[in-house]
């Protein structure tokens, strides 16, 4: 597993800034050199790009490669739980419901929906 140390957390922030900055200065730049002959729209500026960045990530999504790490690790959990046999299968499902008590479904039912899916392969 990857952990990050105080040196790591440190960068993480100036790297984000400096292409915060970067991307708004690109994003501003199209704008006033298309957007405005072919649709007739204003010249914007360096801080109303970066408030249409901010606001086109928070209508549309924040990152694609976030999805791709959420497959990636449904992908994992799902591997590892056709590779456990029932009894461990139940002592997950007791484990996860006494950390998450307030799951709607049942051990039972997560075990009698895992039973069926089996019959139908």
């Amino acid at each position: 597993m990857r952990t990050f140390n105080k040196r790591n957390r440190f960068l993480i922030a100036p790297i984000f800034l400096v292409a915060l900055a970067g991307i708004g200065l690109i994003t501003m730049l199209l704008w006033n050199n298309l957007l405005p002959q072919i649709f007739h729209l204003p010249q914007i500026s360096y801080w109303q790009s970066v408030g249409l960045l901010i606001l086109s990530r928070v209508l549309f999504g924040f990152s694609s490669h976030l999805n791709g790490l959420h497959n990636h690790r449904m992908g994992r959990i799902r591997e590892r739980w056709e590779h456990m046999n029932q009894q461990e299968r139940e002592e997950l499902i007791k484990h996860l419901h006494h950390r998450m008590p307030y799951e709607s479904d049942s051990k039972e039912n997560i075990i009698n929906q895992e039973t069926s899916d089996k019959n139908k392969s």
